[in-house]
C-alpha cells in the first residue's frame, strides 16, 4: 500500500480531497479500534439458560 501521488498537474482540489479521505479513513480504523472486542471476551462459554426453564 504507498500514499497518496502528487503530481505537478494535481490541483489543490482533489490533493484536499485525498487528504479529507485520508482523514477520514484515520477516523474509522480508530474507532473500530476503540469499539473492537477481544478474543477473549468472544469465545467465553455462556450457559443456555432455556435448559434450565425446562426442567
Amino acid at each position: 500500500m504507498g500514499g497518496t501521488r502528487h503530481d505537478p498537474g494535481s490541483s489543490q482540489g482533489e490533493q484536499a480531497e485525498a487528504a479529507e479521505r485520508e482523514a477520514a479513513k484515520e477516523r474509522l480504523l480508530a474507532q473500530a479500534e476503540a469499539e473492537r472486542i477481544p478474543v477473549e471476551e468472544t469465545t467465553r462459554a455462556v450457559p443456555d439458560r432455556r435448559w434450565s426453564r425446562e426442567r
